[in-house]
Formats: C-alpha cells, structure tokens, sequence
C-alpha cells in the first residue's frame, strides 16, 4: 500500500512538472511567434527574435517547436494571431502588480484577469494606475564563473549596464538600459561569460513589504494565480516579504 502511494505521489510530481514545463514553452513559443511576426525571422537582423530563440533554447524548447514558432509568425504556415498587452492593478496588501500578456482574445483576457484579481483580492486597475511606480530595463542573467562580485561590476562599467544584483554565488543580473541589452547581451558572451536569460522586465521604484506570515500567504496564492493563467507571458511587482514571513509559512 506504501508503494502505491509512493508511486501516486511520484507521478502526481511528474504531472505538476510537465505541466509547468508545457507552460514555460508555450509562453516561450508564443513570444517567438510576436517576434517574428513584428521583425521578420531571421535572428540575424532581427534581435527580439535571437533573443526569443536563446530564451527557449536555454529551457530545453525543441528546435522542431522553435521553428515552427518562426514560421507562424512569418506566415509561412497558419496559427493564431496574438497580441500584446500590459495590464495594471493592486493584489493583496496593496501591492501593485504588472501583467505582461499575449493573447489572440483581448476581451476573454481583460474578463478573465479581473476574475482572478477579484477572487484572490486585488483589484484589476486602468492603464497607469502603477505603471508609474515602473521602469523598464532590460536584464541579461549570468552564471558568475567563479568571478568576484568587483569583478562583475567592473564589467558593468565596461559594457554601459546600469547596475547588477547578485541573487547567490554562481548568478547575477545585469541591469541596463532597454536599448543597450542587445550590447550588453554580445559583451557577456565575447567575455565567455555563460548567458542563461535575455529579457526585459518592470523594475519597481518603491515598495510595499509583507510581515506576516497570513499576509504572505494570501500574496502568495494571488500571485500563483496570475502566473498561472494561460495568457500571461510574465508578471512583475513591487513587493518584498520579510524573511520571518516566509520562514513562518514554510
């Protein structure tokens, strides 16, 4: 009977795994498609493309999933037509909260949206209602190679990035300007520096913080969902959880 469950248990982890899997290369897939589609695709000349390419690389997307991302969004074969779309509001403890989406139906994801942010209490807001609190940058992440932090940022100067943080020994993030990260992308690698991840993101001005463990929770849970849903390709806030939050909850 033990085995069983053991077993049971294994492969509802398998499921919860490939599900998340097929998630992330939908979403990968889908942002291929928009570049391709805006830009043209050859990765060569069209840099959102080369970097939607390297982004579903580094995930293991399949080369035969790659390409026909390409091919759907030049036309070559028939797909969806997505479109993109920023949305704005508050989750719980006043949180503000950006969703980066694309979608082939504005309308079902504006409905849906405000579904899920009523039901795990936040509120879906009209455009710049936190936008504000946001600026765009574009990040390359990187395995350190053994280099110092001094070192790193030395190599910030260098390239023209703005700053880096270091979320563990062997990674860090660098930040710069959205209209350097193509340059900042090229130093890295001629720096035989490994890239993992190309993006842009919304970093925060300000910030609200969390204390309570119910709190965390609740946050928790809302943001699950958000990310979650089907049409969401990223999802960025300015919340910060205080560690005895997190430790309490865990």
């Amino acid at each position: 009977m033990a085995g069983h469950s053991k077993w049971a248990n294994i492969k509802h982890k398998k499921a919860v795994t490939d599900f998340r899997r097929g998630k992330i290369f939908t979403r990968l897939v889908k942002e291929i498609i928009v570049a391709a589609r805006e830009g043209g695709g050859n990765p060569d000349s069209n840099s959102r493309l080369r970097l939607a390419i390297q982004n579903a690389r580094s995930q293991n997307v399949p080369s035969e999933n790659i390409k026909r991302g390409i091919q759907r969004g030049t036309g070559e074969i028939e797909g969806l037509t997505y479109e993109e779309n920023v949305y704005e509001g508050f989750g719980p403890s006043g949180v503000s909260v950006l969703v980066q989406t694309l979608t082939d139906n504005r309308n079902r994801t504006v409905a849906e949206l405000r579904a899920l942010f009523n039901k795990h209490g936040g509120t879906l807001g009209e455009a710049g209602s936190v936008a504000w609190n946001f600026h765009r940058k574009g990040i390359v992440q990187i395995d350190s190679n053994g280099s110092t932090d001094d070192d790193i940022l030395m190599h910030v100067l260098e390239c023209g990035a703005d700053d880096a943080e270091f979320t563990d020994e062997k990674t860090a993030r660098i930040i710069c300007p959205p209209e350097q990260l193509a340059q900042c992308h090229r130093y890295f690698e001629d720096q035989k520096f490994t890239v993992s991840e190309v993006k842009f993101e919304y970093l925060p001005n300000t910030f609200v913080k969390i204390f309570t463990p119910n709190d965390a929770q609740v946050f928790m849970k809302f943001l699950d969902a958000v990310e979650d849903y089907d049409d969401t390709q990223d999802v960025f806030t300015n919340v910060i959880i205080d560690d005895t939050a997190i430790s309490d909850t865990e």
